[in-house]
């Protein structure tokens, strides 16, 4: 009896992380693929002419909307992983805080993406299509719907940061999961809460953000193939 439910737990422990993996691969890919073809690029804080750009984009709120679902679908692997590291006596705090800062995190994604897709695109439009004096308003109404954005951005990178640093902690901690990808999200959310408080301090371009980006690409990509590796390879030992 004991052996069938020792084999239940190892199933349901690799099932629970493949369905993690899965879930933040599958979120990570569609937000990357929306990002880089369909999101128009340049240089964020000159306004006029990246508003130009925003104004003349006619898939702007769809692909936000295809960006909103999938870091919620990231998100929802982070808070399944959740489950792999409550261990049998209980998740720990660490674990608890995990799971909590992931929830702001999706709270706060929700009111930038409503504040971005949606906010910023008709203030756009309206600066584009005014004339005379009331084309400088627009303007100045854009900017600052812009400016909230920057003040939502920065907050939200600051979240995801402590989100991923947590869940790195948690991993290292309860030692459930290979102890890589426990320092590799604790890098990846130390690198985003660094990228959070820049965005605050100078607004969506800069230096530094271009560097962190790359990171937390790559780390982030690294965390969530291993976690679903891991579930992979532990559900394949099994069944020989």
């Amino acid at each position: 009896m004991r052996v069938d439910e020792g084999a239940d737990t190892a199933s349901s422990r690799s099932r629970t992380l493949t369905i993690a993996g899965g879930l933040m691969a599958g979120g990570f890919l569609l937000n990357v693929i929306l990002t880089a073809t369909l999101h128009p690029s340049g240089e964020e804080d000159d306004h006029p002419a990246i508003f130009t750009k925003y104004a003349h984009s006619g898939t702007w709120i769809a692909v936000h909307l295809g960006q909103f679902i999938g870091v919620l679908v990231t998100l929802s692997g982070l808070l399944v992983l959740y489950r792999v590291l409550r261990g049998a006596y209980g998740p720990s705090l660490l674990a608890q805080l995990a799971a909590a800062a992931a929830v702001a995190t999706a709270a706060i994604w929700a009111v930038l993406q409503g504040l971005d897709g949606v906010g910023l695109k008709q203030a756009v439009d309206s600066w584009v299509s005014a004339s005379g004096a009331e084309k400088p308003i627009r303007f100045a109404n854009a900017e600052t719907v812009r400016w909230l954005e920057w003040g939502f951005q920065s907050y939200f990178r600051i979240l995801l940061g402590l989100t991923l640093a947590l869940f790195g902690t948690a991993i290292l901690t309860s030692r459930r999961v290979a102890g890589w990808l426990g320092w590799t999200a604790l890098v990846a959310g130390v690198c985003s809460v660094i990228f959070g408080v820049d965005v605050g301090y100078s607004g969506l371009a800069s230096g530094l953000q271009d560097v962190l980006g790359i990171a937390i690409f790559i780390l982030v990509l690294l965390f969530t193939v291993g976690v679903l590796v891991t579930g992979v390879r532990e559900h394949n030992r099994r069944d020989r």
